[in-house]
């Protein structure tokens, strides 16, 4: 009796003297975070560009897949009236089918070469839709949820454009998505072939727009996507709000399939694409050996993956980066798509092999939520050096290079960087 109270005792002690030593490691983490004067630097910058709307200085329109990533900070330094405005646009010019646009733009600088909307309830503003691309619609909802979680506003739901509120144009939004961007055969949201998160086909032309040479397929991003859009909806709307769907088994389903069809359990990877129509790449091109970043990040956001999976596959973001002189984690694709593959983007160019801290930032939401905050912090360095040393924010970088690339004060970079230092803050400020 007397031997196993003694070695209870020991094992006490062990465990107590391993939680301690727990403790003091996340508190010095947590003062480090705290006292790191370079993401003040950071945050201060981003407040001071979010004072505008449009993407970057190389965009005259408001894009709904950057809004979402900057609404944040957006609310920070303008007044929600005009945030709930400019989300509200997109509502007043949604299509009679519940698609959303991507873009509005002052309609004297609609010179882009898009096939622009126009519409009665949006005077002096005109709007276009990549087609190629199926996120504007999750995108906004998300944003939606956001501007709701900073503000407390609930109104803009019950707000009405014409006869219907913003949550039944949402669901619009979500049957337009059913209906048109929707395999049956794999229950799963379809779209044209693009790299990862892109909005660019491979044939040389116009890339952002379906055609006659479109290959239709599933992608992880899509999906991710999707989901965190039906979770938002079903975490903002009001108890009493009768949908027209059972959006969580949409949801449920979604994420089955994904796990059935495009998650590679003995890779620890997403497959790329699930071509409905015929793979516009050679026979040759084994694609699958390409890591998709930006989708992964999304899926692991979305609650597609284990704690397990979310650090096999942050421990292969940070390999390929390690494989690049300049990259972070937020490098899209690697390798990238050669030359002969994919003719309308160069390798290393852009969305094939550019460096998004667009996306590398919000794997820094993504491993906080999951406690990986060593790994978020040590990741976030590169990106937070990066910017300081360009003194701005910018659309991609070069990884062989280094170069800054793109859009200058690209409010999408300024966004993600904003809310993963406030969500690794939030975490240090608890412990």
């Amino acid at each position: 009796m007397k031997r196993s109270l003694l070695l209870f005792s020991a094992a006490f002690c062990c465990l107590s003297m391993n939680s301690t030593a727990q403790v003091a490691k996340r508190s010095a983490m947590a003062e480090t975070i705290l006292k790191d004067s370079r993401l003040d630097t950071i945050q201060n910058r981003a407040l001071k560009l979010l004072t505008g709307f449009s993407a970057g200085t190389s965009y005259d329109e408001v894009w709904i897949r950057d809004f979402n990533t900057f609404i944040n900070g957006s609310l920070k330094v303008q007044s929600r009236e005009k945030v709930k405005s400019m989300l509200l646009m997109f509502f007043k010019i949604q299509g009679n089918d519940g698609n959303i646009v991507d873009g509005v733009v002052d309609s004297a600088k609609a010179n882009g070469g898009y096939k622009y909307r126009y519409s009665a309830l949006l005077p002096g503003w005109a709007a276009h839709k990549n087609t190629v691309e199926t996120d504007q619609e999750s995108s906004l909802v998300q944003a939606v949820r956001k501007y709701i979680l900073a503000t407390g506003d609930t109104s803009i739901l019950s707000e009405r454009i014409v006869a219907k509120t913003i949550l039944q144009r949402i669901e619009d939004s979500f049957f337009y998505l059913l209906k048109d961007r929707w395999s049956s055969e794999y229950g799963l949201v379809k779209g044209a072939t693009t790299i990862d998160w892109g909005d660019v086909q491979p044939e040389k032309g116009w890339g952002v727009a379906i055609n006659e040479h479109t290959k239709w397929t599933i992608d992880i991003y899509d999906n991710a996507m999707f989901v965190m859009a039906i979770h938002d909806f079903l975490d903002m709307k009001p108890a009493n709000y009768q949908t027209q769907k059972d959006w969580a088994s949409v949801a449920a389903g979604i994420k089955t399939n994904v796990r059935k069809y495009l998650w590679m359990n003995d890779l620890q990877k997403y497959r790329p694409h699930l071509y409905l129509n015929g793979s516009p790449f050679s026979k040759a091109f084994n694609e699958d050996q390409i890591l998709y970043s930006g989708g992964s990040v999304c899926a692991i956001l979305a609650g597609f993956n284990t704690r397990k999976e979310i650090e096999n596959i942050n421990h292969q973001l940070v390999a390929a980066a390690a494989k690049e002189k300049h990259a972070t984690i937020g490098l899209t694709v690697y390798p990238p798509y050669p030359e002969k593959e994919f003719p309308n983007m160069l390798p290393y160019t852009y969305q094939n092999g550019g460096d998004w801290t667009w996306f590398g930032g919000r794997m820094i939401n993504a491993l906080v939520a999951h406690g990986l905050i060593k790994e978020a912090y040590a990741e976030l360095q590169p990106m937070v050096d990066r910017a300081i040393a360009h003194q701005g924010f910018y659309e991609w970088y070069n990884v062989q290079s280094g170069q800054a690339k793109g859009s200058g004060d690209f409010r999408g970079e300024a966004g993600v960087l904003f809310d993963a230092i406030g969500s690794l803050r939030q975490w240090a400020g608890k412990n």
